[in-house]
């Protein structure tokens, strides 16, 4: 379905940007991660289910990493590890059975 399209293309702003509770995203990432993800994700479904699902990702990435994992997501130079990037894409994939 669609969501396999959303997951795809919220992907590369989750490795952007990421969230706060058990670990501490940069001023202002958060923010920044839901506007591009919610951006893109409209592309290919409505506005409400773009931001649950980009909503679902945050949480995933503030319960499932730590402050350091965050930072090299978000990181261009030098860009995440595949085994990072992997691992995200795992850990949030659990949002596309909520969406």
């Amino acid at each position: 379905m669609r969501v396999s399209t959303l997951l795809s293309a919220a992907l590369p702003f989750a490795l952007l940007a990421p969230l706060t509770a058990q670990a501490q995203w940069p001023a202002g990432a958060r923010e920044q991660y839901m506007s591009d993800c919610v951006a893109t994700a409209t592309q290919s479904v409505s506005t409400e289910k773009a931001t649950t699902h980009c909503a679902c990702g945050a949480e995933v990435i503030d319960k499932k990493f730590s402050t350091e994992e965050i930072q090299q997501l978000m990181s261009k130079a030098p860009p995440p590890t595949v085994a990072l990037r992997d691992r995200l894409q795992k850990e949030v994939a659990v949002c596309k059975a909520k969406s």
